[in-house]
């Protein structure tokens, strides 16, 4: 690896370390409950020119499910941040849930998810949390692979 390359790869780190601290902020602000799909979706968003606001009003309906239990909040945050940042199309869907869902054994649903989560530690909080920071990491890796910086 050459100097330009390394350059670019310490400049994508970096850009990696702002985006997960930013969904730590999000998820730790005291005063308004970002939901997963949020806490994913905001910090991408923000890279693209939308502000938190708008982010935050796009992603409202997609936490705890999709408000019904269904599609893990976090993951469908990544795949809103996906398609905003150009990694849209065949499989993507697909690749990002066997991702996410491949840590959780095969799991993507929150009710599923949220269920084996009481059954050893019983906190939500925590478990929510940490499905947010894989599916922001996972965003950062399949963007990386496609080449595609943000």
């Amino acid at each position: 690896m050459d100097t330009k390359d390394m350059e670019a790869r310490d400049v994508e780190e970096k850009d990696m370390d702002d985006i997960v601290k930013r969904s730590h902020e999000l998820r730790d602000d005291p005063v308004h409950h970002y939901n997963c799909a949020q806490a994913v979706f905001i910090p991408f968003a923000e890279r693209k020119g939308l502000t938190a606001e708008q982010a935050n009003a796009i992603a409202q309906n997609f936490g705890s499910g999709m408000q019904t239990g269904l599609t893990c909040g976090a993951i469908t945050g990544g795949l809103m941040a996906l398609g905003l940042c150009g990694a849209g199309g065949p499989g993507v869907a697909a690749e990002l849930m066997r991702r996410v869902g491949g840590r959780h054994e095969g799991r993507t649903q929150c009710r599923d998810l949220l269920a084996a989560e009481v059954r050893t530690s019983g906190e939500k909080k925590p478990h929510c949390d940490g499905m947010v920071y894989e599916a922001v990491e996972a965003v950062e890796e399949m963007l990386l692979d496609r080449g595609i910086t943000f």
